[in-house]
Order: structure tokens, then C-alpha cells, then sequence
């Protein structure tokens, strides 16, 4: 699970948690590490003062490239097919916001382990940009499953570049399946309706302890 730009903090820490009570084994990285120890600050102040926006993303997330998220998630991999707990086989990735694409970069960086990918609000996920997350497509498994929702009023994922999401996806051979959902931009993840997984093996429901790690 990638986090979004505000930081590691209990709502990250709340949405790891219900998806392990789902019956998934959840990693969530704070993803920040390289810019040393911090308090995420508060939601309202980040997104109404543009001077502590500015100074967030220099210091924070600019540590958080494609490059350095392509090595984390390898030492991610690592260690999650050491635990007994983890199927061997494949693994998912799903973000918010800032993690949103990084779900879906990644997907592409590692397409023998990941074979689901899901972005929430995710923003900027087909621009001109060398690290947009749609250049990744075809790169993905043609088996992966791929979902991206968006707010309807949300400026950093319009519907051209949703468009441009899919239409690339598509030429591409692979499927990325996008959604507007109506709902304006928010800086904390909302709840959502709770539903019960069942092991394929076994039929019963399945429990996993999710952990946040520092580096």
C-alpha cells in the first residue's frame, strides 16, 4: 500500500487495517524515510498555505521518484515472499493520491510479482512527464487486473486525461479500467463500504496482521 503525500499518520494507518481485516497481508512503507524523521502535518495547512506546500514537497516529496520507489518495492517484494503468511505467487498494489500511480509505475517496474494494481484519486497519471504512470502500461502482465478511480472534481485527474489514460493503455495492448466517481478532491482518505474476501483455497475468511515500516 502506497501512501500520499501528507505522510505516514493513522488514517494510512486505518485504511491498512481494514484491508488486512479483509484477509491481506499489508505492507505500508513510509516512503519518506530518506528526508529523516517527521510529523505529517495538518491537511488544512498544506493545501491552504502554498509556502507549507512548497516547502513539504522540496523537502518530502521529491525523495519520492520512480527510481527510489522502484528499489524500495524490490526490498518490498523481498521481504514479503519470506512470510509464511504471503502467497508466493503474486502481490497487489493499490495508493492514494500521491501512491495512486505509484501502484500503477510499479505494476509495470515488476510484472512477474504484481498481477493487481489499484489507484485512488490518484493525479497526473498520463501527462508529458518521463515519469508518468501510464508510460508503464506496457510493461504491466497482460494478466494484471488494473482499476483507477477518480473524484469528478479532482484538476489533477480530468477527464482528457483519462482519456489519454485509457486510449494509451488500449494501444498499448493492456487494460487500464478508469472510473469518475462523483466526489470532490480530498486530502484524507473517506470510508468505503466494507465487504468480506474468502480464501479461494479454503472458503473461509482468511486474517492478516498489516504493519507500517520505517526504514
Amino acid at each position: 500500500m502506497y501512501m500520499d503525500g501528507i505522510g505516514m499518520r493513522p488514517a494510512l494507518q486505518s485504511m491498512a487495517k481494514r484491508i488486512s481485516d479483509d484477509g491481506y497481508c499489508v505492507l505500508l512503507p513510509d516512503l519518506f524515510y530518506r528526508a529523516g524523521a517527521y510529523q505529517a502535518p495538518e491537511p488544512s495547512a498544506l493545501f491552504n498555505d502554498p509556502e507549507v506546500r512548497k516547502a513539504w514537497g522540496a523537502k518530502y516529496v521529491s525523495t519520492v521518484s520512480h527510481a527510489n520507489v522502484r528499489r524500495d518495492t524490490g526490498a518490498f517484494l523481498e521481504f514479503l515472499s519470506k512470510q509464511e503468511a504471503v502467497r508466493p505467487s503474486a502481490v497487489g498494489t493499490v495508493g492514494y493520491c500521491m501512491g495512486g500511480g505509484l501502484a500503477l509505475a510499479m505494476a509495470g517496474f515488476f510484472p512477474n510479482r504484481i498481477l493487481a494494481a489499484a489507484s485512488y484519486h490518484g493525479g497526473n497519471l498520463a501527462t508529458d512527464a518521463p515519469e508518468s504512470p501510464h508510460l508503464q502500461a506496457p510493461r504491466m502482465n497482460p494478466r494484471a487486473q488494473v482499476y483507477v478511480a477518480g473524484a469528478d472534481q479532482d484538476p489533477s485527474f480530468p477527464p482528457e486525461m483519462k482519456q489519454r489514460l485509457e486510449q494509451h493503455s488500449s494501444r498499448q495492448g493492456s487494460l487500464i479500467g478508469s472510473k469518475h466517481i462523483s466526489a470532490r478532491a480530498t486530502a484524507s482518505p473517506l470510508p468505503t463500504r466494507r465487504r468480506t474476501i474468502r480464501s479461494r483455497r479454503s472458503g473461509t475468511t482468511r486474517r492478516c496482521s498489516s504493519c507500517s515500516v520505517r526504514l
